[in-house]
C-alpha cells in the first residue's frame, strides 16, 4: 500500500476510504501544519493530499523527499503549489474539478442576493431590535431586470448564469474563449472586461486565479462600472485590490460587494469591517457535507489513479 500524507481532517466517510485504500497519515487534530512539518511528515511517503492552506512553494517543494510522485489537492484551485516546481521535482499535481460546481454556485447566488439586498444590514438591525418599518427602510437592489456580469464562464459561471436568469437577471460575459451557442444560454459574449464591466450592474468573479488575472478589480478598472454597481467573488480573493474595491465602496462608486474569499484569508482587510454593504462569509463555497465527501474521495481517487496508470485525468500540470 502507497504511504500517503493527509494534512488536514477529513470527514470521516473520506478518511474511511482512505484508509482502504492507501496507507494514510491522518491529521487527528486538523492542526494547521508548517511548510516545514509537512516536509517532516511527508518522509517515506509516496503522496500527498493537501487543501489551500498549505503553501507548497518552490522552496517547500524542492525539500519535499524524493519518493513523492503526486500532490492531489482537495480543491479545485491550485494557486497554493507551484506548478512549475512540482513538474521539475517529477512530481503530479491533480485538483478536484466538477464535484464542488453546484455548491458554490449556490453561494455565488447568496453572495449576489445578499449585497443587493443588503443582508448584512438587515441582520444587524434584527439582532438589534427596535427597528422601524417605513417605505424606505433598508432599500435594496431588486435583481429582475438587472444586468449580471460573469466573469470567467466555466461550470460554476454557468451554473450561476443559469440561476440568475430564472431570477429575470440579464446575463453578460468575458471568458477567455466565446462559448457554443447551447452553453451561453442566451447570454452576451464580451471580448474584453471593459466591456464586460460596463454593462454588469452586478459582477459575479468566478475565473480561475492566475497571473493574468491577479488584481483585475483595481483602481483602473472599477470606473469601468457603472455607478451604483455591485461586485461579488466566488472565486479567489487575489483577483480583487481590495485597497481599491475598499475606496470604491466607500466613495459610492460601488454600491455593494459580496465576498467569500479575500486576500489573506483568514484575515479580512479591516477597511471591509468599517463598511455596512459589505457581505462577507468565510469561504463557505464547497461547505456542504455532500460536497466536501466528495472532493475528497475524489482527491484520494486521484492518487489511486495516478499510481495505477502512470497518469490522471485530473492532473494539471
Amino acid at each position: 500500500m502507497k504511504k500517503i500524507l493527509i494534512t488536514r481532517k477529513l470527514i470521516k466517510d473520506s478518511e474511511d476510504k482512505a484508509s482502504k485504500t492507501f496507507n494514510p497519515i491522518f491529521n487527528t487534530n486538523d492542526e494547521l501544519y508548517s511548510q516545514s512539518k509537512v516536509i517532516d511528515m511527508s518522509q517515506g511517503c509516496d503522496g500527498i493530499l493537501t487543501s489551500l492552506t498549505d503553501k507548497m512553494d518552490k522552496e517547500t517543494i524542492s525539500k519535499l523527499p524524493d519518493t513523492i510522485k503526486i500532490i492531489s489537492n482537495f480543491a479545485v484551485g491550485f494557486g497554493n503549489i507551484d506548478l512549475n516546481a512540482a513538474k521539475e521535482k517529477g512530481i503530479a499535481v491533480t485538483n478536484t474539478p466538477d464535484v464542488l460546481s453546484d455548491a458554490t454556485a449556490e453561494i455565488g447566488i447568496l453572495l449576489i442576493l445578499g449585497a443587493c439586498r443588503r443582508a448584512s444590514e438587515g441582520i444587524q438591525s434584527a439582532k438589534d431590535g427596535g427597528w422601524k418599518w417605513s417605505a424606505d427602510y433598508l432599500i435594496g437592489k431588486q435583481l429582475t431586470g438587472t444586468r449580471l456580469g460573469v466573469l470567467g464562464m466555466g461550470r460554476i459561471g454557468q451554473k450561476i448564469a443559469r440561476i440568475a436568469k430564472s431570477l429575470g437577471m440579464v446575463i453578460h460575459y468575458h471568458n477567455r474563449s466565446k462559448l457554443s451557442e447551447d452553453k451561453e444560454n442566451g447570454a452576451t459574449y464580451h471580448d474584453n472586461i471593459k466591456s464586460l464591466f460596463s454593462v454588469s450592474d452586478v459582477l459575479s468573479i468566478c475565473c480561475p486565479a492566475t497571473k493574468e488575472t491577479e488584481n483585475m478589480i483595481n483602481k483602473e478598472t472599477v470606473e469601468y462600472f457603472p455607478k451604483g454597481a455591485v461586485i461579488t467573488n466566488v472565486a479567489r480573493g487575489d483577483i480583487v485590490d481590495d485597497e481599491a474595491l475598499i475606496d470604491a465602496l466607500n466613495r459610492r462608486k460601488i454600491y455593494a460587494a459580496g465576498l467569500d474569499v479575500y486576500k489573506n484569508e483568514p484575515n479580512l482587510n479591516p477597511g471591509y469591517l468599517k463598511i455596512k454593504s459589505a457581505f462577507i462569509l468565510p469561504h463557505l463555497g464547497s461547505a456542504t457535507k455532500d460536497t466536501r465527501i466528495a472532493m475528497a474521495n475524489l482527491a484520494i481517487d486521484n492518487i489511486d489513479e495516478f499510481f495505477n496508470t502512470g497518469n490522471c485525468v485530473n492532473k494539471v500540470n
